[in-house]
């Protein structure tokens, strides 16, 4: 039988160390060649187009996520998982809660591969979905003392840090800019939709780690070259990514594009990562593909008894 996941599932089943654990396990897969992760998928539908990320891990499923872009809010995904052998369909996920969620653990996976282990203070611009699984997930890997959040609407900064408050357990403050918020802090996390850099390189403190999750290509940035330019090591968790985005990456053609290290190879200790505390290191999160798929059908195998 099909085992259908809605987002109430996917919010009551779907625990941060484990997202954190099998995004770990994915990356892994994906660097040793069992996880085929191609570039996503645009498919013109006149107002919009129909994107597809697909993956397969040899021998066991292959799947895909779908959605839009058309003029919905929030509109609808789905993730879908197929036996290798039969064809069958194994699970599907209708929603918007595994995404995003698949998205905060692969930033905690970096994040415990690549931050200070002594990181504790966190800085968060940005105050929407994808704001709240990094905090989620990166909770799972590191214990913080203080979380910063900003974000441009005011009503929404505040109802934000109440939430992760409340939710999460965790030491929120509003903070007034986003230089304010990023200041000083071992953390960095940039999720927002603005099409312009939202900080200064400056502001972010030497040893600190960062990453961005928001618009990244050419004309329309949440950060600019100079933010990589400054960091001692640049990661993605896609390097094939980063160069089939059109409009180009925000990188491309600069020397800060040659620099980005896969985030599987240093998992795998086959390319260095921070090799001292005061390196400063940027994670460029683009989405690796197939791993929706991969969290989906670890999920329905737990609720299986499958592991």
């Amino acid at each position: 039988m099909v085992k259908v996941l809605t987002d109430a599932d996917i919010r009551e089943r779907l625990t941060a160390p484990d997202a954190v654990a099998w995004m770990r396990d994915a990356i892994l897969a994906a660097h040793d060649g069992r996880l085929h992760t191609p570039p996503r998928v645009h498919a013109e539908l006149g107002a919009g187009n129909l994107v597809f990320t697909t993956g397969a891990l040899e021998g066991e499923w292959y799947g895909y996520r779908s959605y839009d872009t058309f003029p919905t809010d929030p509109g609808s995904q789905m993730v879908v998982v197929h036996d290798w052998t039969s064809g069958d369909v194994r699970g599907v996920a209708v929603g918007n809660e595994l995404g995003p969620r698949r998205v905060g653990a692969i930033g905690a996976v970096a994040v415990d591969a690549l931050a200070n282990p002594a990181a504790t203070s966190l800085g968060l611009v940005g105050a929407g979905p994808q704001a709240w699984t990094q905090l989620w997930a990166i909770s799972a890997v590191r214990t913080l003392s203080e979380v910063r959040v900003f974000s441009r609407d005011p009503v929404r900064r505040n109802a934000f840090v109440a939430r992760v408050s409340e939710e999460l357990g965790l030491p929120a403050v509003a903070a007034g800019s986003a230089q304010e918020a990023v200041e000083g802090q071992d953390l960095v996390v940039l999720a927002t939709s603005s099409p312009t850099p939202v900080l200064e390189a400056d502001w972010i403190a030497p040893g600190a780690y960062v990453t961005t999750l928001g618009p990244k290509q050419v004309g329309r940035a949440e950060f600019g070259p100079d933010l990589v330019a400054r960091a001692d090591v640049a990661v993605t968790d896609s390097v094939a990514q980063t160069s089939a985005y059109d409009p180009p990456f925000v990188l491309a053609g600069t020397p800060q594009h040659e620099r980005l290290t896969s985030l599987g190879a240093v998992l795998a200790g086959d390319a260095p990562g921070r090799r001292s505390p005061d390196q400063t290191v940027i994670f460029c999160s683009v989405g690796l593909a197939g791993t929706e798929a991969f969290l989906l059908a670890r999920l329905i195998d737990r609720l299986h008894g499958v592991q």
